[in-house]
């Protein structure tokens, strides 16, 4: 039996609570402790089973105690206060970076992400990409950055994660009530529930759109749950990362396609879109659909406009955390799309080919971003290297270093992760600029005039807080699995708050490893026999519900930590979330990493716990190549960046040095105690950390450097290639097309080399001439590079510059004798070539197009 009406019942808060729905609707929250605290101390029972919901939280509390908050002046006193921070924090207009003059006030850039870790109590993430995309929004509020997100709204969201006694990981989906979680219906503008229509395979879906104020940002996402929907649609937002390869495009479709056409419902017209990771590619496709549809472009034209203003930012080198869809699944959903491109079915899958030109290649969602896009970049230097070579296919001419793929990279927002207590400690010493301005050396600089010993205490203080929620965690797991009263009281005495605490949490994947651990497990308990200097550890994470090769390897992790040696030194806790997170980041005094390099994108995990004092020792991989030193003044490095064909030896090695580092290194420095009592070598190395390190590892500064090297350079692009109705992106995509064209006609011939001896020395210009045949290309439209640099043993390239040539005289036949001059730096064997780039004034990368010409031996 169905209900005639429905109703959105809400307490009825009494008019002097009514500010606390502004702070609740407002994630803001998630990085303003005071007004979690506003929250937390009415119930801080309740506040815990909510979640730190506190939508959920209003709705769950008694009307007497609504009542009784009413009255107690000190409160509602306090509640206008956080309330008026709020209206201060959203009325700030001056933005730190230098958008052009004009487009300031208006959401400039669309970010889209499948994925948004903001706040425990918005369930709408798995791990490190989600929480990066909520961190990047904080950011952007923070920052004034004009900016508008997009992302889905899932009913059963990531799942929560529980153990079988034996220690096999299981998955339970809880149902979320949007109505209780902090999001409003988007409404149009005329007052009605913004809704959003589609077709998939020439069905009709919609979407209603969900609204999150997030600080100054709004997020917006779709949600295809509606009963104007056949069932199956309606699981489109079921699950984030659930069902078939057909149901990820279903979800992706949405995301980009889909969002495109809720931010135009909504209002807005975003010149610049950034694609977290490749899901959100088919963004770019609307887009370029749309410019076609309403401005009667080609799609050439239209593609250079959306090419030209399009960020994309890839997070994996995994081959298998890439979306690639059979040509047959594209067909289903994207044949009649391809037509309104004007795209032949073939063609139109080559923009996902690496190899257009392979009828069997799938179709694959980050080649499609990195096609329908001028600012690609990875998430770490190291990342960025390892994405040229992963997509090198794209740009198969290219040597490895000139395929456009940057890096920047990730950060995260310090005022989320601090803990409360250092946040304290960090006002008195450095004063709230590093909440405002957390990637200013200035007020880092300030790190040194902390106190060894407040540090030190304060530290100890959130160890044992740790301990004791590790305790709590354990029993809970405990009951729900029905444990006997010896296992209950057994767990409340695993740990010791004073011993050196190890963590390891993230996702299980095998490449991450987190049983390397126990390579060599008699060595390991011989170490943790060390009663003079006791060693405990914790672990968390999830595996992928597909991943039986990770549930494996946690299974493995629980069955030896129940052992007797380990049973007390030892926990491995349940359904790693934001919150537990928190506490490890916090309150562990090592942070421990091993992934296989160069597997691991990033590794933000290491930063937030680098931010609260937490020391890493983590293998060269991700950002901690970037900012681990040889004297590891900041932690410690797991070898020294080597990479391994024989994953076995590595595993081997890389373990044996995990295990020499913490008998020689970790463990003495820990308990070396000055008079005082404290560990002033390891106290060094923290402030070292938060010193050098905060300013750089934050996601303040990635903004900023995304603003710089991306948004703004797109935003620019735009304007200038719509200009006199697209007159300059008809231009670039008719000379692109004349390239295309003519590029088979250029020719190199008769290279030489004046130098002014036999011998060359270290800065002694080497003059090259080239006679470089144009046929019908403009010497304008070319760029003509010497390629020069030292060579390895084999011959090849060990770093290669570019020297551009200039035309020194025009010969018969369309030939040019083209000059310049190149200076080797150092001595050794050098070497050069000659090559030929295209070149047009608003081509942003002359290594885009794909087209070159070397010359030949």
């Amino acid at each position: 039996m169905q209900p005639l009406r429905v109703y959105s019942v809400i307490p009825k808060l009494p008019p002097e609570l009514n500010p606390l729905w502004d702070l609740a609707y407002n994630l803001w929250f998630s990085w303003n402790k005071d007004i979690l605290e506003l929250f937390a101390q009415v119930d801080q029972g309740l506040w815990q089973q909510c979640y730190g919901n506190p939508i959920a939280f209003l709705n769950r509390l008694p009307q007497k105690t609504l009542e009784e908050l009413a009255r107690d002046e000190f409160y509602v006193e306090r509640l206008n206060e956080l309330r008026k921070d709020l209206i201060d924090y959203q009325g700030k207009k001056n933005v730190s970076i230098p958008f052009p003059e004009g487009e300031a006030g208006e959401p400039v850039v669309a970010y889209f992400s499948l994925e948004y870790g903001i706040s425990l109590g918005l369930p709408i993430y798995s791990g490190g990409l989600g929480i990066l995309a909520g961190d990047h929004l904080k950011s952007a509020s923070d920052l004034c950055v004009p900016l508008v997100a997009m992302g889905l709204a899932y009913k059963q969201g990531y799942f929560r994660q529980y153990l079988t006694p034996d220690g096999w990981q299981q998955e339970r989906y809880p149902v979320y009530d949007f109505e209780q979680l902090p999001m409003k219906p988007a409404l149009g503008k005329d007052g009605r529930r913004v809704v959003v229509e589609f077709e998939l395979n020439r069905q009709k879906v919609l979407a209603q759109v969900w609204q999150v104020q997030v600080g100054r940002v709004t997020l917006y996402l779709l949600d295809t749950n509606m009963n104007e929907n056949p069932p199956h649609f309606r699981q489109i937002t079921e699950r984030l990362y659930g069902g078939n390869l057909e149901m990820r495009i279903w979800q992706e479709y949405l995301l980009g396609i889909g969002g495109i056409k809720a931010l135009e419902i909504l209002g807005f017209k975003p010149k610049v879109i950034h694609m977290n990771e490749g899901h959100s590619a088919f963004a770019g496709l609307e887009r370029i659909r749309r410019f076609m549809e309403e401005n009667g472009l080609s799609f050439e034209a239209a593609s250079e406009i959306v090419a030209s203003s399009s960020v994309f930012t890839t997070h994996t080198p995994v081959p298998a955390g890439n979306d690639r869809f059979p040509p047959e699944l594209m067909q289903t959903y994207f044949q009649d799309y391809a037509q309104k491109l004007g795209l032949a079915f073939k063609v139109f899958l080559g923009l996902g080919r690496e190899d257009p030109r392979n009828d069997a290649e799938p179709f694959c969602m980050p080649v499609l971003a990195l096609k329908l896009s001028r600012f690609n970049n990875g998430v770490s230097l190291l990342h960025g290297h390892v994405s040229r070579n992963m997509w090198k296919r794209v740009w198969p001419q290219y040597p490895v270093e000139d395929v456009p793929i940057g890096a920047i990279t990730n950060g995260i927002h310090v005022p989320t992760w601090v803990a409360p207590d250092l946040a304290a400690l960090y006002d008195r010493y450095m004063g709230a600029n590093w909440r405002e301005d957390p990637d200013c050396t200035r007020v880092f600089n300030q790190v040194p005039a902390i106190s060894d010993a407040e540090l030190w205490r304060t530290h100890e203080r959130l160890r044992e807080r740790l301990v004791d929620y590790a305790r709590y965690r354990l029993r809970e797991q405990l009951l729900s699995r029905g444990a006997n009263r010896k296992e209950l009281e057994a767990a409340e005495d695993v740990l010791d708050p004073q011993a050196l605490t190890i963590g390891f949490a993230r996702r299980f994947a095998t490449y991450k490893r987190a049983n390397m651990l126990l390579q060599d497990q008699e060595r390991l308990l011989k170490i943790m026999a060390d009663a003079e200097r006791p060693i405990q550890f914790i672990f968390a994470g999830k595996a992928h519900p597909a991943d039986n090769e990770g549930k494996k390897i946690i299974q493995q992790l629980v069955q030896l930590f129940k052992t007797p040696e380990c049973r007390y030194k030892m926990v491995f806790l349940e359904d790693y979330d934001m919150e537990l997170a928190s506490y490890m980041y916090q309150g562990c005094d090592v942070w421990l990493n091993n992934p296989r390099r160069p597997l691991e994108a990033c590794g933000t995990s290491g930063m937030k716990a680098m931010c609260n004092g937490v020391l890493n020792l983590s293998v060269l991989d991700g950002w901690w190549a970037e900012a681990c030193t040889p004297d590891n003044a900041y932690g410690w490095g797991i070898g020294r960046g080597e990479e391994y064909d024989d994953t076995a030896y590595q595993d081997f090695v890389e373990s044996q040095t995990l295990y020499n580092l913490l008998e020689n290194e970790v463990i003495p420095t820990f308990y070396k105690r000055s008079h005082g009592g404290l560990p002033r070598d390891w106290v060094k190395k923290m402030k070292n950390a938060l010193k050098d390190l905060g300013p750089v590892f934050n996601s303040h500064r990635m903004v900023e450097e995304y603003a710089s090297s991306s948004y703004v350079p797109a935003l620019e692009n735009y304007n200038h290639l719509v200009k006199a109705d697209y007159a300059a992106a008809k231009d670039l995509a008719a000379w692109r097309m004349d390239m295309m064209m003519k590029w088979s006609e250029l020719d190199i011939r008769d290279i030489k080399a004046v130098q002014p001896a036999d011998n060359v020395y270290v800065g002694e210009p080497i003059e090259v001439t080239a006679e470089v045949h144009l046929g019908g290309i403009r010497p304008e439209d070319v760029q003509i590079e010497i390629y020069a640099g030292p060579l390895d043993s084999v011959g090849n390239f060990a770093q290669r510059y570019t020297t551009a040539m200039v035309v020194s005289e025009k010969r018969d036949d369309n030939w040019y004798l083209f000059k310049g001059k190149v200076e080797p730096d150092e001595a050794g064997r050098f070497g050069f070539t000659v090559r030929i780039l295209p070149h047009h004034p608003l081509l942003l990368d002359s290594h885009s197009l794909g087209l070159i010409r070397w010359a030949s031996a």
